[in-house]
């Protein structure tokens, strides 16, 4: 209930300050499970693609120290989000296991394959954490390319701008079916495949230019020659809204 109030209270406001387009709204399914994978520009976009998506709720995992305080604890409460320590390790599963819980239960779960946001626009390698999720759940990937959300509210900044009708584009891909890869969730060459596919959907829906890198908060990372085809499958970073 309160996530509809809030939502209902929050979109016209959004509405009123930026101009919104959205493509492809058509490919989030009515009804069931599915992955909603994004590239990853702004602390905003996990309010702007919820915003679009009419009569379903949209599921973030969101970093355990949102819930620390009274004063953002109960809007991330209020609006479904789940409270997830980011340390890795046994906390990695955990996170794994609430976010199959979710699909499960036939919701919507909300994802940035990249892991982090983009300290400058290029759009990065994927961790394989979201092909984990595909290929045990069974759901479909819905793609999604953001445009805009940096300039709303850049990486650097505490506050989102307020003036100038900046343009939000949310485009919506067709959905992804991994169903050919049945039972190989545990398999590292299968999970880069399809990790690759749904980043490959991403850029092409974004626009972005991709390095083959995994990105963190002020740099680039390299990937080593010597560990190419290791993956890194920890969730705590990977689907945390952030």
């Amino acid at each position: 209930m309160a996530y509809w109030l809030i939502k209902a209270i929050v979109k016209p406001i959004m509405l009123g300050l930026y101009r919104i387009k959205v493509e492809g709204l058509e490919n989030i399914p009515k009804k069931g499970a599915a992955i909603i994978a994004a590239n990853h520009l702004s602390f905003l976009d996990s309010f702007f693609i919820p915003l679009v998506i009419k009569r379903r709720k949209m599921t973030y995992l969101a970093k355990a120290d949102y819930f620390k305080s009274w004063k953002t604890s109960w809007f991330f409460k209020s609006v479904g989000q789940i409270s997830c320590e980011r340390a890795g390790g046994s906390k990695s599963q955990q996170s794994l296991e609430i976010a199959l819980d979710v699909l499960k239960n036939r919701h919507l779960l909300g994802i940035y394959p990249e892991g982090t946001r983009s300290p400058d626009g290029y759009l990065y390698r994927g961790r394989t954490g979201v092909a984990r999720l595909a290929l045990a759940s069974g759901a479909p990937v819905i793609p999604v390319g953001l445009i805009g959300t940096d300039e709303v509210m850049p990486i650097d900044r505490k506050l989102p701008r307020l003036w100038g009708r900046v343009k939000v584009t949310v485009r919506i891909g067709k959905p992804l079916d991994f169903s050919r890869f049945e039972g190989q969730d545990q398999d590292r060459f299968a999970l880069r495949s399809v990790t690759d596919e749904i980043v490959y959907e991403i850029m092409q829906l974004s626009g972005q230019q991709y390095r083959d890198e995994y990105a963190t908060k002020k740099a680039t990372e390299p990937l080593p020659e010597s560990i190419r085809i290791v993956d890194d499958i920890d969730l705590s970073e990977e689907i945390i809204a952030s």
